[in-house]
């Protein structure tokens, strides 16, 4: 039998490195690796490009789209781990439980740009409800979200944990321009109509993201309560093996979200906090950011494109 030739460009990033730690044990594939003076040279990855069954681009975005650029065996296919290519409509987007069918589509794909870490938070949360209606697309979303300093890169964790960071506050709130490269990617895929607000952070803890997005009920269609929400969601993932919905029951006994809870894990946790009182609903989202927010998503992509061949 033979196993898919994969090739990661940029393996010694925060996200190569844990792709490459999660298929190195693996039988069922073969890593096309590049020595380290072979990795700076454009023509041994342009040559390791064309010459596997499927790249895994693990670099900024201008570089990412340099190496989309290298391709010229029509065989090779691509998952795109950077933000160059996540609204770009000839590109299928990976988030395999966003709709139903979708794993399908990425299975069969040529190109599949993975989702950004806050972005699966968000859209998980919200397109279920825009494509039901139960959200107004034209709703005024609102995304806050809190992520370990992993999600800064491989400087922010090397800076961190050599004690260089000593002085840096223990929370920063950071995108205040409101100019997050996120923004226009929850925006398309959660099929809204106006331009969400997105308020990220960085917290003195490696990795885990807890992301919310307050509701007001008066907002929405009548009759539409926390528990018509709240079911929306569990129906959407009730096949969802990565994604689980909380119970109602469990949201009310909780009194508050650790961002750590799934670190190492490709799962992705809903939440639907209900005020019927006060006439407000907070969903949430808990991930680990650097599973289901990056390499574990990217695998779960590979594995679907594996299995799609």
């Amino acid at each position: 039998m033979s196993f898919p030739t994969v090739f990661i460009d940029g393996d010694q990033g925060t996200t190569g490195l844990q792709i490459h730690d999660r298929l190195r044990n693996r039988s069922d594939v073969r890593l096309l690796t590049l020595s380290v003076e072979d990795r700076k040279d454009p023509q041994r990855r342009a040559q390791a490009i064309n010459a596997c069954d499927i790249a895994i681009l693990c670099l900024p975005d201008v570089a990412a789209r340099e190496a989309v650029g290298f391709i010229r065996n029509p065989d090779v296919r691509v998952i795109d781990a950077s933000s160059a290519h996540r609204t770009q409509p000839e590109w299928v987007y990976g988030f395999p439980e966003m709709a139903p069918g979708h794993a399908q589509q990425i299975a069969q794909a040529r190109r599949v740009t993975n989702p950004g870490c806050y972005p699966t938070g968000a859209i998980a949360l919200l397109r279920p409800l825009v494509q039901s209606g139960l959200l107004p697309r034209g709703y005024p979303v609102a995304v806050s979200a809190i992520s370990g300093y992993s999600g800064g890169g491989r400087a922010a964790i090397e800076a961190h944990e050599s004690g260089a960071a000593a002085d840096v506050a223990p929370s920063q709130v950071y995108g205040l321009a409101l100019e997050h490269k996120h923004t226009p990617e929850i925006q398309l895929h959660a099929g809204l109509s106006i331009r969400p607000f997105f308020v990220p952070a960085y917290g003195a803890y490696r990795q885990g993201i807890v992301l919310t997005v307050p509701i007001e009920l008066r907002l929405l269609p009548a009759g539409v309560d926390g528990d018509r929400l709240h079911a929306c969601l569990a129906q959407h993932y009730s096949d969802g093996r990565h994604v689980q919905v909380m119970s109602l029951a469990e949201a009310r006994a909780m009194t508050h979200l650790d961002p750590q809870a799934l670190n190492g894990t490709n799962d992705l946790r809903l939440g639907v906090f209900v005020n019927a009182e006060r006439g407000q609903v907070l969903l949430s989202a808990v991930f680990d950011n650097l599973g289901k927010g990056a390499s574990g998503a990217v695998v779960q992509n590979l594995d679907l494109m594996m299995a799609g061949t």
